[in-house]
């Protein structure tokens, strides 16, 4: 095993396929995927993600093709996997409407994988879960379906993923890698795996269970800390001071970290703290910190909503039917990721207020953002707006000429503080 990974990486979204990209440099790589449409655009050189370098992409399927012992063939085909020796399972681990742990797609492609499972097969998987779920609710699954027995029959570990959508320096080969196996051979055999491809090195921890945990708190830390500037933001807003103001002075210290205020939104500071809060519950313990992050950070929407309504009544606009302009809809700057957008929330709360709201985002997929939210993202901004909501900062909206699209007592919210001050009625 240690020098014949035949490698299938189950799930082509913006984690499995940079990830099959890299290995199929050094690999045979199959490339999983349940969408068929997703799979025809990864075999004709498309990838609508805009993570994957596209003429690595081409050059990969066609190294493939060639079948000498390296290269990628996408399919949605189960038989095809049966071929490979090392699955690596990269679906997404959602949160449901009650913000408790969705398992069915990663129960699904785990019992995917066990129908094609043999002796020394080894299953890695990198979807964010919380400490424990690898071995107390995959490895069952895999016993059940394939008939073999856990460590002695086939094996498993753990690599979270670090993937930072958008991010053309933080690339996956960029970035340390924390990987573990469940059993001490098998965490070496692994480990090396991702050596081979890891430029940055990886971290070899002694458990799955570690790994896992290592994952869920990498991205609790971040919520939590960006809850407490919202939440400065909320208290400095009643005070009539710029929160950014003061984060500005308050960094001239050297051990103050400078977060900011935002939505915060995204496949993973938004949803990985329920799972590591949904374990804690599970033992007895109700977290108190995690939570209340989440509950600050849940009601920046609204609070942005509400800002903008009373800078527009302070401006004597009749709120029923006034037109509202959001820019930008995906969950980060510069990148089509829509994944657990928190715009929606600003966008929902000025509908209940009786606003007309259109959404504009060059970088967005319409179709899909229709498909999840039911919102048609509008072509073009060009008409007169009442208020506009700049709620995330794509490069094409920093320097944007706002004349063309306010009247004199328009009102113009900045969320990310990008903005000139003297262009902004406020800003978070």
């Amino acid at each position: 095993m240690q020098n014949n990974h035949q490698i299938a990486i189950i799930g082509l979204g913006y984690v499995g396929l940079p990830l099959a990209l890299e290995f199929s440099k050094k690999y045979p790589v199959i490339g999983f995927d349940i969408n068929e449409q997703r799979v025809n655009e990864l075999n004709d050189g498309i990838d609508r993600t805009m993570e994957a370098n596209i003429k690595d992409l081409q050059n990969q399927v066609v190294e493939g093709r060639k079948g000498n012992g390296n290269g990628i063939h996408f399919t949605s085909c189960k038989d095809q996997l049966k071929a490979s020796n090392t699955y690596i399972i990269t679906v997404p681990t959602p949160i449901d409407e009650y913000n408790q742990p969705n398992l069915r797609p990663l129960l699904k492609a785990t019992e995917l994988i066990g129908s094609v499972l043999k002796k020394g097969d080894i299953v890695i998987y990198e979807s964010t879960v919380y400490p424990g779920c690898t071995e107390e609710d995959c490895v069952p699954v895999l016993e059940l379906v394939s008939g073999l027995v856990f460590n002695s029959d086939f094996y498993c570990g753990y690599s979270p993923e670090r993937i930072n959508p958008g991010d053309k320096l933080k690339t996956l080969i960029n970035i340390k890698k924390v990987t573990s196996g469940s059993n001490p051979q098998i965490a070496s055999v692994i480990d090396d795996l991702y050596k081979s491809i890891i430029v940055a090195g990886t971290h070899l921890a002694p458990s799955i269970k570690v790994a896992e945990a290592s994952k869920a708190i990498e991205n609790a830390q971040r919520d939590i800390n960006i809850s407490f500037v919202n939440e400065l933001a909320l208290i400095f807003d009643r005070m009539g001071i710029d929160t950014n103001d003061v984060i500005d002075a308050a960094a001239t210290k050297w051990n103050f970290l400078k977060y900011k205020p935002g939505l915060v939104g995204g496949h993973c500071i938004g949803v990985d703290p329920y799972y590591l809060a949904h374990k804690a519950e599970s033992m007895g313990y109700h977290p108190q910190v995690i939570l209340s992050g989440r509950r600050v950070n849940n009601q920046m929407g609204q609070f942005i909503a509400n800002k903008v309504i009373k800078l527009m009544i302070q401006k004597n606009h009749k709120i029923n039917g006034s037109k509202v302009l959001i820019n930008g809809f995906t969950f980060k700057e510069n990148c089509p990721d829509t994944r657990n957008s928190r715009v929606i929330d600003i966008y929902n709360e000025l509908k209940q207020f009786g606003l007309d709201v259109d959404i504009y985002d060059p970088w967005a997929d319409k179709d899909h953002v229709f498909e999840e939210y039911g919102i048609e993202l509008i072509e073009e901004a060009d008409c007169v707006y009442d208020a506009i909501v700049l709620a995330v900062s794509h490069d094409a909206f920093i320097d944007l000429d706002l004349s063309r699209l306010t009247k004199e007592n328009s009102v113009v919210f900045d969320t990310k503080s990008v903005m000139s001050r003297n262009l902004v009625d406020a800003r978070l």
